[in-house]
């Protein structure tokens, strides 16, 4: 499809396996929301509330795919060129959008499931529609996370569907996980799940965001395409194994420009000191990680 990703498209089993993790972590995110959310529904004896607490959730999924299908595939229709900027946009969008949501959730933790309580009373007491507005807008602000970050990660590796598929699969993965977690089946503890995968994402969004960086300069937005950091593809096979892991999770290239290298390693230093600084300043457990149904509510 472009400059950038002629250079060796990672596997399919590589791209679903970047998505599916990603797909995991969000999906658990959201599947939190919808068991506290269910949990003190249950607990409050307001069963009849379930089916829009549930159709809240189905609305949301929906814009998440309509929300990557209609970015990823729409910039089918216009040139190679157009796709470059396209691709380099969303991919600093969907940064945007993480970063902010990562930083976010390691503060809210701490409260996030007692904002959920109070805005459901709130919502019972006026009707099915709130009720319909609240799991709706708690889900679909996750769900637009993710859309965005797919964009930027499925344009950094394929710009394909297998992305999608994977996220899907890994957001399958999440529900169960869910379910297992509502029955007091299983316990995860959630602030070094959560911890884990939020350096994770960090990494997988830098990858993202010199993917974009790259993207602009060859579009001509962003100087510097022809100054070369480094060139270890004389003995880096991007078709080995771990190549294609690199690759395909984390948006490795052996031959990136100084500018995306800059671009890289400050995001890391910049963002993953936060992340760290804010985890390091929390003095009580995240409440938003309740593991069976009567922590939940």
């Amino acid at each position: 499809m472009t400059m950038l990703i002629a250079q060796g498209a990672p596997s399919v089993v590589t791209q679903m396996v970047g998505s599916g993790l990603i797909g995991v972590r969000e999906g658990l995110e959201a599947g939190i929301v919808v068991m506290v959310l269910i949990a003190f529904a249950v607990k409050s004896d307001r069963r009849d509330s379930l089916k829009w607490i549930w159709l809240g959730v189905a609305a949301a999924l929906t814009m998440m795919i309509a929300t990557f299908l209609i970015i990823q595939f729409g910039s089918s229709t216009i040139s190679s060129l157009g796709a470059e900027l396209l691709a380099g946009i969303a991919s600093l969008v969907a940064v945007a959008i993480v970063t902010f949501m990562v930083l976010w959730m390691r503060k809210a933790a701490a409260h996030i499931s007692g904002d959920l309580k109070s805005g459901l009373t709130n919502a019972l007491a006026v009707g099915g529609a709130a009720v319909f507005g609240l799991a709706f807008l708690a889900v679909g602000r996750e769900g637009f996370e993710t859309a965005l970050l797919m964009v930027g990660y499925a344009e950094s590796v394929s710009g394909g569907v297998w992305p999608l598929v994977g996220l899907l699969l890994g957001m399958l993965i999440a529900v169960v996980l869910t379910w297992l977690l509502y029955k007091g089946a299983i316990a995860i503890d959630f602030a070094r799940f959560f911890t884990y995968t939020g350096y994770f994402l960090i990494v997988v969004a830098a990858g993202i965001l010199a993917y974009g960086v790259g993207a602009l300069q060859v579009y001509g937005w962003l100087p510097g395409l022809g100054e070369i950091a480094f060139d270890i593809s004389s003995w880096y096979d991007q078709s080995a194994w771990y190549g294609v892991i690199l690759a395909g999770i984390f948006n490795f290239r052996p031959e990136p420009t100084v500018l995306q290298v800059i671009a890289w390693a400050g995001y890391i230093v910049i963002v993953g000191g936060l992340f760290y600084a804010r985890g390091r300043s929390s003095t009580r457990r995240p409440e938003a990680a309740p593991a069976t149904l009567e922590e939940a509510s």
